[in-house]
């Protein structure tokens, strides 16, 4: 009998696995892919569970993976929930629950696919699935522990689908080859304490870093690539956590967000950030501190035989051709792209994270079957 990828994803919705708590979604997992004759491994570190299941033999010429997470983000307030966060319960066509559309749908459809076509056609390769409980957190020891893992027991993924959803409104219209890059920058300017009556006794860093963060925000990063749009600044906090309004602060701190595009490295970025603080505080007399938080880098799979194995199977069963963008967030595609080229496809997106978080079940059977016609096509 079919696996049905509907009714795992709602089993998955039932186990409470917001991060860091596995919460009996690996367990789950496991257990079906076991039984289909998968090699299954808990790849546990730093509190944080991943599960890495193979198929075939070790070392094999071919190796299909597949790389997804099964943790979640908290639920807010369950009383602004129509149904029960975590009680899979359906409406219609919906089902309902945190982790429906991102994306333990799309961990259910790829397990689906996996254990039907190992079974009814047995591949010349192996398949792969690094499935990890940290995506949503701080993604420390989540697919990165699964690779460090890989890489020190031989074990190895030739290409990678990763399940994020990844269509805006219809599924089908979008699949992703990169992704931008993500840091932070975080500003301390620090000047002397005054009363505001008398000014040329103190040393205001908020005009310092008001320049500052102008110059930024007005900076023009670049123009865009072939694959990449333009990169984007943004300034997320200007602060001096003073409440009176007769007393000149001794420090001001703001923090901008960068996403860039393959024009930069996080490096370069730091390297200007510094110099354009350094500037200004050489104009001011006020002293700028920085530090930088680097969640990923911009990273891009050119399109060829990965994109069009996925591109083409898409559109066989959907009737839709799919851009090939590198928008949005962050994704662990951007560590997975260290070990092989890696492309992502999913669902549609647009509920995800949301009070009321559901997804289409005919969505999930369509995406089982998209995904096993590549791995039919891919092993054919």
């Amino acid at each position: 009998m079919p696996t049905d990828p509907v009714a795992l994803t709602a089993d998955l919705i039932r186990c409470p696995s917001v991060t860091p708590d596995e919460g009996g979604a690996l367990v789950l997992l496991e257990r079906h892919l076991a039984a289909a004759g998968f090699d299954c491994t808990r790849v546990d570190r730093g509190g944080i569970a991943n599960l890495y299941a193979r198929w075939g033999r070790k070392g094999a010429n071919r190796s299909f993976g597949f790389n997804g997470h099964t943790d979640v983000v908290p639920v807010g307030n369950p009383g602004d929930w129509s149904f029960d966060p975590f009680g899979a319960e359906t409406d219609g066509d919906w089902l309902y629950g945190r982790g429906a559309t991102d994306m333990k749908s799309g961990v259910a459809a790829f397990v689906a696919a996996a254990i039907d076509f190992v079974t009814e056609t047995p591949p010349d390769g192996a398949v792969i699935l690094a499935i990890t409980g940290d995506e949503e957190g701080d993604a420390l020891d989540g697919t990165t522990a699964l690779l460090d893992w890989m890489r020190e027991t031989g074990e190895a993924m030739s290409v990678c689908l990763v399940g994020e959803p990844t269509c805006p409104e219809t599924f089908g219209e979008m699949m992703k080859i990169g992704r931008r890059g993500s840091m932070s920058a975080f500003f301390t300017a620090t000047g002397v304490q005054g009363h505001a009556a008398y000014p040329h006794r103190a040393k205001n860093p908020v005009p310092a870093m008001a320049r500052l963060m102008d110059r930024l925000a007005r900076a023009e990063l670049d123009r865009g690539t072939e694959h990449f749009d333009a990169s984007t600044l943004a300034v997320t906090t200007i602060d001096t956590g003073n409440p009176a309004t007769n007393v000149i602060p001794a420090t001001c701190r703001a923090t901008v967000n960068i996403r860039f595009n393959d024009t930069h490295t996080s490096a370069a970025l730091t390297d200007w950030l510094r110099a354009q603080a350094d500037e200004v505080a050489s104009e001011t007399g006020i002293a700028i501190a920085m530090s930088t938080k680097v969640s990923g880098e911009s990273f891009l799979t050119p399109p060829g035989p990965l994109s069009d194995l996925v591109a083409q199977a898409v559109e066989a069963e959907t009737g839709i051709a799919p851009s090939l963008s590198t928008t949005g967030g962050t994704s662990d595609a951007r560590f997975v792209k260290d070990h092989c080229p890696v492309v992502e496809f999913g669902l549609t997106g647009k509920r995800m994270h949301a009070v009321d978080e559901r997804v289409s079940m005919q969505e999930v059977h369509a995406l089982k079957r998209v995904y096993t016609r590549i791995l039919r096509d891919y092993f054919a």
